[in-house]
């Protein structure tokens, strides 16, 4: 093992922000990419070494390789996290387009999915069952849902997330704002207690292989769908209106006032969601602005 890999695994080791799968995956690309830059030529004595010629030395041979955008877009979030970790946040640039990355992947129509007694009926483990009723009530992530521990997480009218549960270590709150959520949060600690849905005695990974294999039963794949659901009822709540996705007009279609709605529900929601960007809603919701083309054609 060379001094950047040694130092990277050293750092990795001592800051421990994210859930084990976060940790674990930023371990793995970090060590990765300080072989890489010892292949390129780049022999960096230790992690304060790092600079934006590597950087750009790494997006470049990525992309030789025919590496995807978003693929390479996770891992500058790693590195990113490196910048931090050695107090210099602005060694790289916050907007991947300066590396000639197409930000996200174009918005493929609605994917909500509602949580139907028929697909209910179909789940026959209770603590899959209850984790789909958390994603589709909070807009939680499977792994949220999984290790969210109701007596810690459930504070006022605030549902509040650990970093080490949440994707990207990120803390976040979601308001509790309806009867039936409350409900639910009730069900959950009744029954797991002090604990989670992963169990005791078992591991994460036990409940990770558990809900697959009962949600694929059901036909419902990750249940991503569920988040997407969530989303699009909050915007509804916070507009009074229906997304774009779900039918509802796009920016260029309303007076200002109501764009200036729109955007304040659609930031809100993306911070609810564990994202740190107004334009991830797209996916959630659908565009904000219309089709260019089609407008143009018209």
């Amino acid at each position: 093992m060379d001094q950047l890999s040694f130092a990277l695994k050293e750092l990795t080791g001592r800051c421990r922000e994210g859930s084990f799968a976060t940790q674990a995956a930023r371990g793995r690309g970090l060590q990765a990419m300080a072989k890489e830059l010892k292949g390129m030529g780049y022999v960096l004595p230790g992690v304060g070494s790092l600079k934006p010629k590597h950087i750009s030395a790494l997006v470049a041979r990525w992309k030789g390789l025919e590496v995807s955008d978003a693929t390479i877009r996770n891992r500058l979030g790693w590195v990113r996290w490196w910048a931090m970790k050695i107090d210099k946040p602005g060694l790289i640039p916050n907007d991947n387009a300066v590396f000639g990355l197409v930000e996200r992947t174009p918005y493929q129509g609605n994917r909500a999915r509602v949580l139907t007694p028929e697909v209910t009926g179909k789940v026959k483990d209770a603590p899959t069952l209850m984790a789909l009723r958390l994603q589709a009530a909070f807009g939680l992530r499977r792994e949220e849902a999984l290790k969210l521990r109701p007596a810690r997480a459930v504070q006022g009218d605030r549902l509040c997330l650990k970093a080490s549960w949440t994707k990207g270590g990120r803390y976040r709150e979601i308001p509790i704002t309806h009867p039936r959520q409350r409900e639910l949060l009730q069900e959950l600690q009744a029954l797991v207690g002090d604990g989670s849905l992963i169990g005791e005695g078992r591991r994460y990974v036990d409940a990770m292989h558990a809900y697959r294999h009962h949600t694929r039963v059901a036909g419902l794949g990750n249940a991503h769908g569920l988040r997407h659901a969530w989303a699009q009822w909050q915007y509804k709540l916070r507009t009074g209106r229906e997304c774009p996705a779900a039918g509802g007009p796009t920016l260029n279609q309303l007076p200002p006032e109501d764009r200036r709605r729109d955007y304040a529900a659609r930031l809100e929601i993306a911070r609810e969601l564990g994202h740190n960007r107004i334009d991830v809603t797209d996916t959630y919701l659908g565009r904000r602005h219309g089709d260019a083309r089609k407008e143009r054609a018209a």
